[in-house]
C-alpha cells in the first residue's frame, strides 16, 4: 500500500437540518480494507454516501486517488457501490446486470459481455450468468453486486453492509471469500458494519463511529487490546468488557495500572481476565451461566450490586446462585476517565 486511495477532511454532512457527520477526517490507504465499525444511527452509511456523491457535504473535502471530488457528480467520482439489498434488476439476467453499467456508459456489448464473463468468474459465479435474480440464493446474489462493482475497476471499493442479509453460515464464508478477493485484487476497500466480529476479521483498519464522529481508528489488534474510549471498549467484544469504579471493591492481582485507586477513573477488563476463587478478592454470586462450546460466561454481581462477566472453562463453571470470590488480573485491564469516558493518560 503507498498513497492514498481515499481521504475525508474535515467531512460534515447534514441531513433534514440535523448534523449526520462531525468534521470526520479519515485516509484509507491505497489497497487498504477500512472498516467504519458502529452502531445504527452512528452515520456510517452517510460515510459511503458522500464519498460517491449521492450525498452533499456542508464542509470539508474528498479526494479519491489524489484527486478533489468533492463537487463532482456521482458518475465521474469512479466508485463501485455495493448496497445491502443487493440492488438488482430483476428482469435482467446475471450477465445483464453485471454488464449494465457498463452498457450505460457505451461500451460495446460485446466488449462489455467479455468483462462481466471475467468478472464473474473472479468472484466465483461464472456458471450462473444465465440466471435471473430470483433464482439465486442469497450467497449467489451478493456474489453478483460485487462483480458488478468489479466490472468497472473503480478506484475505491464502497460496501454497505453486504453481509448482514445472510444466515450465519453463509456470512462466514463469504466474509473470507471478500477478504480473499480483496487480497487478490489489492483494491481500495471502505466497508461499514455494525458487526464487530465482521470487521476485526476483515480489516485491516477499524474506525469506530459513533454519534457521526470517529471515537478510534486502528487496526483491529490496536481496536481490541487498547481501546481508546469506554464506548469502544464496550462496543467491541462479546460479552461487552466490564467496566467499574477504579476505587471499587474488585482487588486485580499484580502491579496496579497508574491511576488505580482513584476516585474519577474506570477500571476496564474483558471476562477472560477474571479470576473466580481469589482468596483476596470481592465477594460475589452468580446470577445466570451461558455454555458455548468449551467456555462458559459466568454473569455475577459483586456484593455491591455491580455487575461482571467472567469467562471460565465451561468444565470448571460455577452453578447459579453460587457465592464465589472474584479477582482481576492487573496486566489485563485498562482505565478510563469516568468522566469524558476517554483511556487514561497520568501526566
Amino acid at each position: 500500500m503507498s498513497g492514498p486511495g481515499l481521504t475525508l477532511a474535515g467531512v460534515s454532512a447534514a441531513y433534514r437540518g440535523s448534523t449526520v457527520l462531525h468534521e470526520i477526517d479519515l485516509t484509507v490507504a491505497r489497497g487498504e480494507l477500512l472498516v467504519v465499525l458502529g452502531p445504527s444511527g452512528a452515520g456510517k452509511s452517510t460515510v459511503l454516501r458522500v464519498v460517491a456523491g449521492l450525498e452533499p457535504v456542508t464542509t470539508g473535502r474528498i479526494l479519491i486517488a489524489g484527486r478533489d471530488v468533492t463537487a463532482d457528480r456521482p458518475g465521474l467520482r469512479n466508485v463501485s457501490m455495493v448496497f445491502q439489498s443487493y440492488a438488482l434488476f430483476p428482469h435482467l439476467t446475471v450477465a445483464e446486470n453485471i454488464a449494465f453499467g457498463l452498457e450505460v456508459r457505451d461500451t460495446p456489448r460485446a466488449v462489455a459481455r467479455e468483462q462481466a464473463r471475467a468478472a464473474a468468474e473472479t468472484v466465483g459465479c461464472a456458471g450462473l450468468l444465465g440466471r435471473r435474480p430470483g433464482q439465486l440464493s442469497g450467497g449467489e446474489r451478493q456474489r453478483v453486486a460485487l462483480a458488478r462493482a468489479l466490472v468497472r475497476e473503480p478506484d475505491v471499493f464502497l460496501l454497505d453492509e453486504p453481509l448482514s442479509n445472510l444466515d450465519l453460515a453463509l456470512r462466514t464464508e463469504m466474509r473470507a471469500e471478500l477478504r480473499a478477493l480483496h487480497d487478490r485484487l489489492g483494491a481500495t476497500m471502505l466497508h461499514v458494519t455494525h458487526d464487530q466480529t465482521e470487521a476485526l476479521v476483515l480489516a485491516d483498519r477499524i474506525a469506530v463511529l459513533r454519534d457521526g464522529r470517529i471515537e478510534q481508528v486502528g487496526t483491529p489488534n490496536e481496536i481490541w487490546r487498547t481501546p481508546a474510549s469506554t464506548f469502544v471498549a464496550r462496543f467491541v467484544g462479546s460479552p461487552a468488557m466490564n467496566l467499574l469504579p477504579a476505587a471499587g471493591p474488585v482487588q486485580p492481582a499484580g502491579e496496579a495500572p497508574p491511576g488505580a485507586g482513584e476516585k474519577g477513573l474506570e477500571i476496564g477488563f474483558r471476562p477472560e481476565a477474571v479470576t473466580l476463587g481469589a482468596t483476596d478478592g470481592a465477594d460475589a454470586t452468580v446470577d445466570r451461566v451461558e455454555v458455548v462450546g468449551e467456555d462458559a460466561y459466568a454473569y455475577l454481581t459483586l456484593a455491591g450490586g455491580q455487575p461482571v462477566v467472567a469467562r471460565v472453562p465451561a468444565a470448571r463453571r460455577p452453578e447459579r446462585g453460587e457465592a464465589v470470590r472474584v479477582g482481576v488480573r492487573w496486566a489485563d485491564t485498562h482505565v478510563f476517565d469516568a468522566g469524558s469516558g476517554r483511556r487514561y493518560a497520568p501526566s
